[in-house]
């Protein structure tokens, strides 16, 4: 039997109907693809107000359960990428484990001087040159990353534009510039997606996003790159296993 919504409770009407909403694709009722019915539908099934059909759908499109197409309507989203955080990982990899192709296209590699925030995160002196590559990181093509690497000049020299096309990033690191990455920082934090940043994740401005900044280090104990991502926050999450 349906469920409907409780008009004497007193939890919002836009929160009932998205539990209702999610309940059918936990169920496998909907599946990623499908289109579910139409603000109208929902309206008249469910005897609620549009804005209030239209409140718990921009939830869950926010949230990255559904996903509207201009002039198609709004569909069930495909799983998010999890990624736990015990240990190093690789994006490739986990694109593959969710039976994706994983493909990264370079976006820009130049010399740089380094600004205040990757001075301190080098540990190198401000206006130090730095090779900073921009890089966008696609699964089946979808944008899901924007990613900013910093590693100091004196280090790694000149980075070829097609490096990717041979080597992961810290492969070429290891094996061109003799720099292995054996432990690293990281630090998350919720932001919504700027305008600039929009333009290459396809979402719109003001999305929410993950800032993932992350400094690797040598064996040494020195930072030989600083890292920072804008991650769409509708498409991944990440976890850890406590003991």
């Amino acid at each position: 039997m349906e469920k409907k919504i409780n008009h004497e409770s007193p939890v919002p009407f836009y929160y009932q109907l998205k539990e209702i909403l999610k309940e059918n694709i936990i169920a496998g009722e909907w599946v990623p693809g499908d289109k579910i019915p139409s603000e109208n539908e929902l309206r008249f099934t469910y005897q609620i107000s549009r804005n209030t059909v239209k409140k718990a759908l921009d939830d869950m499109v926010q949230e990255g359960l559904l996903n509207r197409v201009q002039g198609k309507g709004t569909f069930v989203s495909k799983p998010k990428l999890e990624q736990s955080l015990t240990g190093f990982y690789s994006f490739s990899k986990v694109i593959k484990q969710q039976g994706m192709v994983p493909k990264d296209i370079v976006i820009s590699i130049e010399e740089t001087d380094a600004n205040a925030t990757v001075a301190n995160q080098l540990h190198i002196e401000p206006d130090e040159q730095v090779i900073a590559l921009r890089r966008l990181r696609c699964a089946d093509d979808e944008p899901i990353i924007l990613e900013t690497s910093y590693i100091p000049k004196k280090l790694i020299g000149a980075i070829p534009q097609d490096m990717l096309k041979h080597y992961s990033l810290y492969d070429y690191m290891e094996k061109e510039a003799g720099i292995v990455v054996v432990s690293a920082k990281e630090i998350f934090e919720p932001v919504l997606i700027r305008d600039y940043e929009s333009h290459y994740l396809e979402v719109k401005e003001g999305f929410p996003a993950l800032l993932l900044d992350r400094i690797a280090y040598n064996a040494a104990g020195n930072p030989v790159e600083f890292c920072r991502s804008i991650v769409r926050g509708d498409r991944c999450r990440f976890y850890t296993d406590l003991m």
